[in-house]
């Protein structure tokens, strides 16, 4: 873990699965750092230089949080926007914004526009206080904006992955990190959230659909998955087994409040709470400092011991659908993945262009589901044309297959229509986009998106499969820093 500046540019990042980029590379470039294995720590009065880029995991502070989640005009392979102030403590401000039209399908024709404001800190408290290993992190952000999915299309998964959590201003992030033994282990405790930090890659939020980025949406459709920017009390550890093996585990509370309109999160307390939710991943990693070609794989998993809404009966057994009662409460559901991301080609060795090739699978194992597994695939090449050394080229695709439960619903409601039509089975969503770096601080990624099949799970009642959708949108991040020369970006001189 490393920094605010990683986990929010994690949240809405831009470029291939090069593990983290420290930025001994030389001016203007990185050289990666994924999930980066433990290295003595020298015994100086001045700790060596963080790693600039998000580790396997994710984020490790608030620039790396913005990074994992796309919130930062860097791709993950190159070191975010910060403000260092030379104390101990550094700064991030970014501006995302969302467009997205659909010409084409959906329930209807429109428009709609998402944006968000992040500002973070990361303390050193080796440097501001002489604790070794150390760290403090804060973020705020503000959310603002409509969703195209949620306005006209219809389907369950947005095509602006920055919409949601509450469209209002709120604490994120407020969390203390430990490094231990060598770093070899790394903990971090306080209101923090789950998704920056697992099931992650700086490969996904290169994409503006929510089905890739930030994380694999199966994982918010089948648990109480705990994501950005919607804090709650949590704390995970990384263990490296050896230099390049690791095992990650967390624990977050589950608290629905914190979701509810008006929540800025601070609320501290555990009023409301219906349990809690653990992922836990076993991983090997290599970064540009041990392997031509860096990779990430890992395997993992879920359990989610919290309440959850039955997907079919009422407070009474019967079909929700059709009474219009609150849905039945359970508890417990888990799930299972494996992921990868690996660079196939290189063409330069001192440098970070080239073409990575990324996947995931995930399924459910126990408990109620709406959706039986997902399937990904995508492919990410950093470094384009002659003099375009940051801009990329992405595609992703990307199948959710629904359950028998969750198509029950469609059914029955058809049903009372007198309709018995044949009710698509899977959701495709699939995005080729051009991440065009304009300067050290702006990046601006045009995109095509298009939905197979778009689901029906909010529109049980409608009378006919919901028209194939053909989505235009563009993502615009602004690094603030950067733009007013406070700060280094992709390409400063």
């Amino acid at each position: 873990m490393n920094g605010l500046a990683m986990r929010a540019a994690l949240a809405l990042g831009l470029a291939l699965p090069q593990p983290g980029w420290s930025q001994e590379a030389g001016a203007g470039r990185a050289v990666p750092a994924t999930a980066v294995g433990p290295v003595p720590r020298p015994r100086a009065s001045r700790p060596p230089p963080r790693s600039d880029g998000p580790g396997s995991d994710g984020a490790d502070s608030a620039a790396g949080a913005a990074d994992t989640l796309g919130q930062t005009a860097t791709p993950p392979t190159l070191p975010p926007g910060t403000l260092d102030l030379g104390n101990g403590l550094s700064l991030l401000a970014n501006y995302t914004g969302q467009g997205a039209i659909n010409p084409v399908g959906g329930l209807r024709q429109g428009a709609a526009y998402a944006g968000q404001l992040v500002l973070g800190i990361d303390g050193d408290l080796q440097r501001l206080a002489g604790i070794e290993g150390g760290a403090f992190h804060v973020a705020v952000t503000n959310r603002h904006g409509r969703s195209l999915s949620n306005d006209v299309i219809g389907n369950n998964t947005s095509v602006q992955e920055i919409y949601g959590g509450g469209q209002t201003t709120r604490l994120t992030l407020l969390s203390y990190q430990q490094k231990l033994f060598d770093n070899r282990l790394d903990v971090e405790a306080g209101r923090l959230v789950a998704n920056i930090s697992f099931l992650n890659s700086p490969l996904y939020c290169n994409f503006q659909s929510n089905s890739a980025c930030g994380n694999p949406t199966f994982v918010f459709k089948t648990s109480n998955f705990t994501f950005w920017p919607v804090s709650s009390w949590g704390a995970h550890g990384r263990a490296w087994l050896t230099d390049t093996t690791f095992f990650h585990v967390g624990a977050y509370e589950v608290n629905p409040r914190h979701q509810q309109p008006g929540d800025n999160g601070l609320d501290f307390s555990l009023e409301g709470a219906t349990g809690a939710i653990v992922p836990f991943e076993l991983g090997y990693t290599t970064t540009f400092a041990n392997d031509v070609l860096p990779r990430n794989y890992g395997i993992g998993g879920w359990y989610d011991a919290s309440d959850y809404a039955d997907p079919v009966r009422d407070v009474t057994g019967q079909p929700a659908v059709l009474t219009g009662l609150p849905a039945m409460t359970r508890f417990g559901r888990s799930g299972v993945y494996a992921r990868f991301d690996q660079m196939v080609w290189r063409p330069d060795p001192k440098a970070i262009q080239g073409l990575t090739l990324f996947g995931v699978a995930m399924a459910g194992t126990s408990g109620r589901l709406v959706e039986d597994h997902f399937l990904e695939i995508g492919a990410l090449q950093t470094g384009t044309f002659a003099g375009r050394p940051f801009d990329t080229v992405g595609f992703v695709i990307n199948t959710q297959a629904f359950s028998r439960l969750a198509l029950s619903n469609i059914a029955l409601a058809q049903g009372t229509l007198g309709l018995f039509r044949k009710i698509p089975t899977q959701q495709v969503m699939m995005e080729l986009n051009y991440g065009i770096q304009v300067n050290p601080a702006i990046r601006l990624t045009p995109n095509l998106q298009y939905i197979v099949d778009p689901d029906q799970t909010r529109f049980p009642f409608y009378r006919k499969t919901i028209p194939d959708a053909f989505v235009v949108g563009a993502k615009l991040s602004i690094d603030l820093f950067t733009l007013a020369g406070l700060a280094r970006g992709p390409g400063s001189r």
